[in-house]
């Protein structure tokens, strides 16, 4: 069965953007997923199709109001898990992407403005997920990155089955760096920059453990807390 996503957004056009490209674009094409994206704002009731109001308690901007977002929500046939996208929930993690992809029906909620009135969220149980430690014009964008992540993970989607295992996240450790041809590449510069001696050896023990060293040094230098939770 296709992994399906719902979109509830106010900006439907957005969708697919860069996932209507490259694998994931072709992957869209042999049905290996699916989307539906649907605008919130054709469930305003007023003639002014308004979607938001002013904050109580006040404050600037403007809240994505809860009645609208649930008409919306329940024109779904078959919600499943629902995912709020927000910089305050659950940073996304490679782990959070396998569970996510193992999921067949998601719908993700795309807020803007201010964000959304946190009733509507706690009734019907979104679980918010964030993509980093920043803050996006709106959850469109961060939909897409989840997306992408999981995407590529689908059966299929990758050309190599062994990819994903070998790639940063999936062992707790950064990825090892990549070579490939010329032998030596000399920069604009003019500086050499020759491949390791150790990857043109055959040696495919070597090579790993070579790998597998590379892996932990840069990891130790670039994200030390990775190191801690192994």
């Amino acid at each position: 069965m296709a992994w399906h996503i719902t979109l509830l957004t106010l900006f439907p056009d957005m969708f697919p953007g860069f996932l209507g490209q490259s694998l994931a674009g072709k992957a869209l094409a042999r049905g290996d997923w699916s989307y539906t994206a649907i605008n919130i704002r054709d469930f305003a009731q007023d003639v002014h199709k308004t979607v938001d109001d002013t904050p109580y308690g006040g404050g600037a901007g403007m809240v994505m109001r809860a009645d609208v977002i649930e008409r919306a929500l329940l024109s779904v046939p078959q919600p499943g898990k629902k995912i709020y996208l927000s910089p305050r929930g659950r940073v996304l993690t490679q782990d959070i992407v396998r569970e996510l992809v193992a999921t067949p029906t998601l719908t993700m909620l795309c807020g803007r403005y201010e964000g959304v009135d946190q009733r509507v969220l706690d009734a019907h149980h979104f679980e918010e997920i964030s993509v980093g430690d920043y803050v996006l014009s709106g959850g469109e964008p961060a939909a897409m990155i989840l997306m992408d992540a999981c995407i590529r993970l689908l059966p299929g989607v990758m050309g190599n089955a062994a990819t994903p295992d070998e790639e940063s996240f999936s062992s707790g450790l950064l990825e090892y760096p990549h070579y490939t041809r010329p032998p030596e590449w000399v920069s604009a510069e003019g500086t050499s920059y020759p491949v390791p001696d150790i990857l043109k050896t055959g040696d495919h023990a070597k090579i790993a453990a070579w790998r597998r060293a590379q892996s932990e040094a840069l990891t130790a230098v670039r994200r030390p807390d990775l190191m801690t939770k192994k």
